[in-house]
């Protein structure tokens, strides 16, 4: 599929292009999408038209990784570092910041934590004002998540996740990430809030929901966004979904100059221009 580059972006993916600017590099990144049935949704927020990347846009949970995510020291159960990195095609440090993040990031920005007190528990209840409290410190980063789980006895079950997707943002781009995408089910007892921060919305839609309020123009779903919904939207519960059996292949779109106008190249995605509108800015 391609996607006409009007405007600021089309000029900066021209210079890129001739060798006029460089390139970014890539921010490592992990973001979770958050299943719940009956039928099945996912939750999504809206980032604030304010944002410097994907302004406006409904998005998942999460975001880039901490140094500090990969520290030993956090507690985990679930399959290890070393088999998420088996799983994503990248280095065991790698792999075990991306994981973290995606935990930690999920509960910044949704409330959900996928850990437990043992290997085999998970948190039933995250709300109240010292919950809210260790939230607000992970996200200005004066706690580190192997902290907040430590202080609390918890352990990150990185059992609670399936390895979904990687997208990395095009060359074309100055803010870059090199994003892998999770999939993990609502935990019982434990619900969404309105937790503020990078959104000022959030909601539970069905992936055919929001593929058909993006189509008619009501949101924008960013391309790794649409294709996941895409992909979820033919399975009916959060079963089928955790059963999948993934192989991961790496989608990086690409800009090209195509009869004189200048159009982002994405592999695999589906067409059909359900994208809201033409993005400013490509996860």
């Amino acid at each position: 599929m391609t996607i006409p580059l009007p405007g600021e972006i089309g000029q900066r993916a021209r210079d890129v292009i001739a060798g006029r600017v460089p390139v970014a590099p890539a921010r490592d990144a992990a973001t979770v999408v958050v299943l719940r049935d009956d039928p099945l949704e996912v939750y999504l927020l809206r980032r604030k038209a304010t944002m410097a990347f994907a302004a406006g846009a409904y998005v998942f949970p999460g975001g880039s990784v901490d140094p500090r995510d990969a520290d030993h020291a956090v507690a985990w159960a679930g399959p290890s570092p070393s088999e998420w990195g088996a799983a994503f095609g990248a280095d065991e440090r790698t792999a075990r910041g991306l994981v973290c993040a995606a935990v930690r990031e999920t509960f910044e920005e949704s409330g959900v934590l996928l850990a437990g007190p043992s290997a085999t528990t998970i948190v039933a209840d995250t709300t109240g004002d010292d919950w809210e409290a260790d939230r607000l410190a992970l996200i200005d980063r004066t706690l580190s998540f192997a902290e907040f789980l430590d202080r609390r006895g918890l352990v990150l079950r990185s059992d609670l996740l399936r390895a979904w997707a990687h997208w990395i943002t095009p060359e074309v781009e100055s803010r870059r990430f090199d994003t892998r995408f999770f999939v993990a089910a609502l935990p019982p007892g434990q619900r969404t809030r309105d937790v503020g921060g990078e959104a000022d919305a959030v909601a539970w839609m069905s992936p055919a929901a929001a593929l058909d309020r993006a189509k008619a123009g009501e949101i924008l779903l960013m391309p790794p966004t649409f294709q996941t919904l895409t992909e979820l939207a033919g399975f009916e519960t959060i079963g089928d979904v955790l059963r999948e059996e993934r192989a991961i292949t790496t989608v990086q779109p690409s800009a090209a100059e195509v009869d004189g106008e200048i159009v982002l190249i994405i592999p695999g995605l589906v067409p059909g221009g359900a994208l809201g509108h033409v993005p400013g800015r490509m996860p």
